[in-house]
C-alpha cells in the first residue's frame, strides 16, 4: 500500500473517484467558501508546510486537495465544477494517525491519495498512553517536505482549542518550510466526527489561508509551537476570546 500512493498514476485516480465522491458534500449538500486563495498561488512546489485546526477526520483533508485541484486549475476562492479532477495536483502529502488509517476499506484507500500515516504518542485505541516520538515518523514527514507540499493539524485531534504536539515545532526547526496557516469552520457541524457521513445539511463551511507565518527558525519549540497555535486560532488567548464572546451573545 505504502508504495502505492507515491505513484503519481495512482494517486490521480484516488483523487479523481474520491474526489468527485466528496465533492457534492462540500459544494452542494452544503456552502464551501475558501478565503486567501492568493497566498498558495505563487508558493513553490516543496517545503511548504500548511498547519491547521481540525473538526473532522477526513472532510477538512479533502476540502483542502480540492481547493488545492482549483487553484492550480486557475480558480479563484472557489472550487467551481470540478473540472480539475480530470487533472487533479497530487503534489501533497497530509499527516494521520496510523490506526485512523487502517480502519477500514474506505480510510485505506483514503491513504493513497497521499497520507503519511504516523503512530500517535499521546493515545492509541481510544486510551492515554505516552511513547516516545517514532523517528521513522519524523523522517517520513521530512522525506514528504523535501518534495512536496504537507498538510498537519497540531493538534492531532478533533477537540478545539486542544494543546499543539512539539513534532510540529520540530519539523519547522528542521526543514524551516515555508508554513501557511488554515483556520477552518463548520465542518463539525456539518459531518460526523470521521467527516464520512452528514449531521446537517445546509452547512456553511469555512476554510481561511493566511499569509506565510513569519517565523524566527532560532526560536526555541515551544515558541514557534506557541506561534503557530496563535496563527490557526487555537491558542489560549483565542479560546478565552471566544468564551468572552459567547458570554455576550443573545440566547
Amino acid at each position: 500500500m505504502d508504495w502505492l500512493k507515491n505513484v503519481k498514476l495512482v494517486r490521480k485516480l484516488v483523487y479523481a473517484v474520491v474526489g468527485a465522491l466528496t465533492y457534492p458534500g462540500l459544494a452542494i449538500v452544503n456552502r464551501l467558501s475558501i478565503s486567501g486563495a492568493e497566498h498558495i498561488t505563487t508558493l513553490p512546489r516543496r517545503n511548504v508546510l500548511f498547519v491547521s485546526n481540525h473538526q473532522t477526520y477526513f472532510a477538512d483533508v479533502m476540502a483542502f486537495l480540492h481547493i488545492f485541484c482549483a487553484i492550480r486549475w486557475r480558480k479563484k476562492n472557489k472550487l467551481g465544477l470540478p473540472f480539475y479532477l480530470l487533472n487533479p495536483f497530487v503534489n501533497v502529502n497530509f499527516v494521520a494517525a496510523e490506526e485512523t488509517m487502517k480502519d477500514n476499506l474506505l480510510t485505506k484507500i483514503f491513504t493513497l491519495a497521499g497520507a503519511i500515516t504516523i503512530k500517535r504518542t499521546w493515545r492509541a485505541a481510544g486510551k492515554h498512553i505516552k511513547r516516545e516520538v517514532d523517528s521513522k515518523d519524523f523522517s517520513k514527514i521530512t522525506e514528504a517536505l523535501s518534495k512536496r507540499w504537507v498538510i498537519t493539524f497540531p493538534q492531532g485531534t478533533t477537540k478545539p482549542f486542544a494543546p499543539g504536539r512539539k513534532g510540529t515545532a520540530h519539523i519547522i526547526k528542521e526543514m524551516k518550510p515555508i508554513v501557511i496557516p488554515v483556520v477552518i469552520s463548520g465542518f463539525w457541524r456539518a459531518f460526523n466526527r470521521k467527516g464520512l457521513k452528514f449531521k446537517k445539511r445546509g452547512t456553511a463551511l469555512a476554510v481561511r489561508f493566511k499569509a506565510p507565518l513569519e517565523l524566527n527558525y532560532d526560536e526555541s519549540l515551544d515558541q514557534i509551537l506557541e506561534r503557530v497555535m496563535d496563527a490557526i486560532e487555537q491558542s489560549s488567548t483565542y479560546m478565552l476570546r471566544g468564551k468572552h464572546h459567547a458570554a455576550i451573545q443573545p440566547t
